[in-house]
C-alpha cells in the first residue's frame, strides 16, 4: 500500500458558507419534519389554545400559557428547516463518479480508515443536518470530517483532536447509499401519527 504525505486540513477549509450540503434521504427527514409541523401538529396546538382561550382568564390557565409556548417553539423550528431546505445542496452519493472524484474523499463519501493502534473504523461524510453518530455518520465541518476529507487510500493523514493530534491511515474510500434515520412522530405530538408522511423520495428520482 502506498503511503501519501501526510495532509494538514488547512484553518479555512472548508470554506463554502450559506449552502447547507445534504444527503437526499436527510433532505427528505427534514422535509418530513417540516410538513408535520406545518400541516398537523401547528394546527392541533393552535386549536388548543383557542379552546383554552375561550376558558376565562388567561394569565392563570395553564393550557393557554403551554400552548402559546408551545406554539412558539413550532414556529421557530419552522422557521429553521425552512432555511435549511432552501439552503440545501443535494449530494447523492450513488450518482456515478469518475477519476479522482472516485477515488478522494470527499462530502458523502464513506471512508475506512486506522488509527495508529491499527484500530479499524468505517465513517460516512454527512451534513451537519445529518449527523448520528450510533450511524457512524460525521459531519463535513467536524475535526475528523474535515481531515478525512480529500484524502485517496493510502493516505496517511492528521487528525487535530481535543486529546492531541491524531495519525490515520485511510485504508478505503467509497460511495454508496446513506441511510439516514427517517423523521418519526415525536411522542406526545398534538397531533395523531396515524396520517401517513410518506411522499416522493429524491433518492428514487432520476
Amino acid at each position: 500500500m502506498r503511503k501519501g504525505s501526510t495532509r494538514k486540513p488547512k484553518a479555512d477549509e472548508p470554506a463554502t458558507q450559506g449552502k447547507n450540503y445534504i444527503t437526499p434521504s436527510g433532505l427528505q427527514r427534514l422535509q418530513d419534519e417540516h410538513r408535520f409541523l406545518l400541516s398537523r401538529e401547528r394546527p392541533a396546538v393552535t386549536e388548543v389554545v383557542a379552546w383554552a382561550a375561550s376558558n376565562g382568564d388567561r394569565s392563570e390557565n395553564a393550557d393557554y400559557q403551554y400552548g402559546k409556548r408551545r406554539l412558539r417553539q413550532i414556529d421557530g423550528r419552522i422557521r429553521f428547516l425552512s432555511k435549511r431546505i432552501e439552503a440545501a445542496e443535494v449530494v447523492n452519493p450513488e450518482t456515478p463518479r469518475m477519476g479522482q472524484a472516485a477515488t478522494k474523499a470527499f462530502f458523502s463519501a464513506t471512508v475506512r480508515y486506522a488509527n495508529a493502534a491499527g484500530v479499524e473504523r468505517v465513517v460516512s461524510i454527512v451534513g451537519t443536518d445529518e449527523v448520528d453518530l450510533d450511524r457512524n455518520h460525521i459531519s463535513w465541518v467536524s475535526p475528523l470530517g474535515r481531515a478525512l476529507l480529500k484524502s485517496a487510500a493510502g493516505d496517511n493523514v492528521e487528525l487535530q483532536a481535543p486529546g492531541g493530534t491524531e495519525y490515520l491511515d485511510v485504508l478505503e474510500v467509497c460511495y454508496a447509499r446513506i441511510s439516514v434515520e427517517p423523521f418519526c412522530v415525536p411522542p406526545g405530538s398534538q397531533s395523531s401519527p396515524q396520517d401517513s408522511l410518506a411522499g416522493p423520495d429524491p433518492r428514487d428520482e432520476s
